[in-house]
């Protein structure tokens, strides 16, 4: 009985462990976020700089695998290409062994020394826990709730290890336990059962932290161990495979075999270092046979994965021709826009970067959309040219796609954002996505006006067509600002939106009196008048679309805006706004002027 209780204990240790894990990793992934997406921006050609971001940024997130599961999402938005990718997963491996330097504080003797008992986890993790807990439940804000992550998972994790510890004594003393770990005398049991575990836990770092809890039994030598934090590394390469291979580009499956390959070669070779080592009995026999503690554990980790990272180092070039040879490229496909095919669910691993991917393809989104506006307003104002309107329909099609597609991934993102910045970036974005939609949907109805008018034997007065240059002019202008200030994200350009729009509403209700009198005197047909009555509208409509996106773009940093659009735009519209005043009144002399101007 006293064995199954110890047996039920070790398992719910190694729960409270993982889990603690995850709640940590998740705190410090959303606390660092956009730390985060600065440093992968940064990562260039030089793979030095690309191994010291694989490490740091795995140190942070506490996860060798998520660090790869973000940098193969990345690889499919066109942050990182593939010589970039590999050397973050070089370093990757070095920075998972963070974890196993933390788990050491576990075996610090503190005595009576007050500075190493408040670094002892007996100490530490019901510091943190408390902390923890104080920030989720009296603290109500995101921020707060972040931190109070990181400090509960902290929490969680050290006592998950103090249980799967305490589960090891009574289990240290039974035959079947000493049994079990006498196998992994031999190393190739040992590096089998370090992968087959890792693979079943899906975390190297719980597995090294299993370890180090078994490790108290004093029945582990370090020839026992060390196979098996070799196999431990080979494990993970299953789930990146994985991950790798399913739903993703041809670089991001060879990041995964650069990843296999990488701790595949490295295991060998330091396998055959340390047998040769081991037999000649070099740094003498109780260096093999003496129990190994946690702080050795977390050593060894450390040394082979620094090692082998330093030894394949300059052969990274080889690593990426291997893994070309292995997954080889299908026949080029032509891609329409693939600035806009960049959203990978696998960007959720790390919400600020997938924000900020999601912002970038929007961006891309809205230039297509002005650019498509602009070759359908010259189809009806210039001249009709029938080659342009495949391209036109194509790109019609590529934004609605893409529409579908990033609703789909923004709703998904807002299960998983933790910051408010985040969460008001996120929703701008959700109502940026139809309004550039929408501006797409009027090329093709200018298009089907153009074809309209040229069926029915229709044309425009000289009169009309300057019009409908100089009304065009302002509206390419305002799609223009609106385009640009978001792609930059600059408030201060977006609040010259609003005013150009009022200016453009005054220009439509202008043109529709003249054009009311022109059908009224005979000078233009009625199916022209019609034709252009219905343009005004679509021009119009644009111009909207642009002030609702400015509006939401202030209203991130402006809590007032953000509570009620309409007051805001009913304040300025009242003329209480200098700048708005000055800027409605440089557009009316830009564009109502020169309206005025013609007969």
């Amino acid at each position: 009985m006293e064995i199954f209780h110890a047996i039920i204990k070790l398992l719910g240790g190694l729960a409270m462990f993982l889990y603690g894990i995850e709640v940590m990793g998740d705190g410090l992934k959303n606390s660092s976020g956009a730390a985060l997406k600065r440093i992968l921006e940064k990562v260039t050609g030089n793979v030095l700089v690309g191994v010291l971001t694989g490490t740091l940024v795995t140190a942070v997130i506490q996860s060798s695998t998520a660090t790869i599961v973000l940098t193969v999402a990345l690889i499919g938005a066109g942050v990182l290409n593939l010589k970039q990718a590999v050397s973050i997963v070089l370093g990757a491996n070095i920075g998972t062994t963070v974890t196993a330097q933390i788990i050491r504080l576990s075996s610090i003797e503190a005595g009576d020394n007050w500075i190493l008992m408040l670094f002892n986890t007996d100490t530490l993790a019901p510091v943190a826990l408390v902390v923890g807990i104080i920030l989720l439940m009296f603290i109500k804000t995101k921020s707060a709730k972040t931190i109070g992550d990181i400090f509960i998972g902290f929490g969680i994790l050290f006592v998950g290890l103090d249980l799967m510890t305490s589960a090891v004594e009574p289990l240290s003393q039974t035959e079947a336990f000493r049994n079990v770990l006498m196998q992994l005398n031999n190393p190739v049991l040992g590096i089998a059962a370090g992968l087959i575990l890792t693979v079943i836990v899906q975390s190297s770092s719980a597995m090294v932290g299993m370890l180090q809890a078994l490790s108290v039994s004093g029945a582990m030598t370090f020839s026992m161990v060390y196979p098996v934090i070799m196999g431990i590394n080979l494990g993970t390469c299953v789930t990146t495979a994985m991950v790798c291979s399913i739903g993703t580009s041809k670089d991001a499956k060879r990041t995964g075999v650069v990843h296999i390959a990488f701790n595949t070669i490295g295991t060998i070779l330091f396998m055959l270092v340390m047998t040769l080592l081991q037999s000649k009995m070099v740094f003498g026999a109780s260096f093999w046979s003496s129990p190994v503690d946690s702080g050795g554990i977390a050593n060894f980790q450390t040394v082979f994965n620094l090692l082998t990272a330093i030894a394949l180092l300059p052969f990274t070039n080889q690593l990426v021709k291997l893994s070309m040879a292995i997954v080889r490229d299908d026949k080029p496909e032509q891609q329409r826009h693939p600035e806009m095919h960049t959203l990978d669910d696998k960007l959720y691993i790390s919400p600020a970067v997938a924000v900020a991917e999601a912002t970038k393809a929007v961006a891309a989104m809205g230039a297509v959309a002005r650019d498509n506006f602009v070759r359908g307003l010259s189809q009806l104002v210039d001249k009709l040219d029938p080659a342009q309107f495949p391209e036109i329909d194509a790109d019609e099609d590529c934004l609605d796609q893409f529409a579908d597609e990033a609703d789909r991934f923004l709703i998904g993102l807002s299960k998983a954002v933790e910051t408010e910045m985040d969460d008001r970036q996120l929703d701008m974005l959700m109502q940026t996505v139809p309004n550039f939609e929408r501006i797409g949907d009027y090329a093709t109805n200018l298009v089907e006006l153009a074809q309209r008018l040229q069926e029915e034997n229709g044309v425009f007065s000289d009169t009309a067509k300057k019009e409908l240059q100089i009304i065009g002019s302002a509206v390419k202008e305002i799609l223009n600002i609106t385009v640009d200030a978001f792609t930059s994200g600059n408030n201060e350009a977006a609040k010259s939106i609003e005013p150009l729009e009022e200016v453009i509403d005054d220009m439509v209700m202008i043109l529709k009196d003249r054009h009311t009198k022109r059908l009224k005197n005979g000078s233009c047909s009625v199916s022209s008048g019609l034709v252009f009555m219905e343009s005004l509208t679509y021009l119009e409509r644009a111009s909207d679309q642009c002030s609702s996106i400015a509006v939401m773009m202030m209203a991130r940093n402006n809590e007032a805006i953000l509570q009620n659009h309409y007051d805001y735009l009913r304040e300025i519209h009242e003329g209480n706004d200098e700048h708005y005043r000055m800027e409605k009144n440089r557009r009316r002399d830009q564009f109502i002027a020169p309206l005025k101007e013609l007969k």
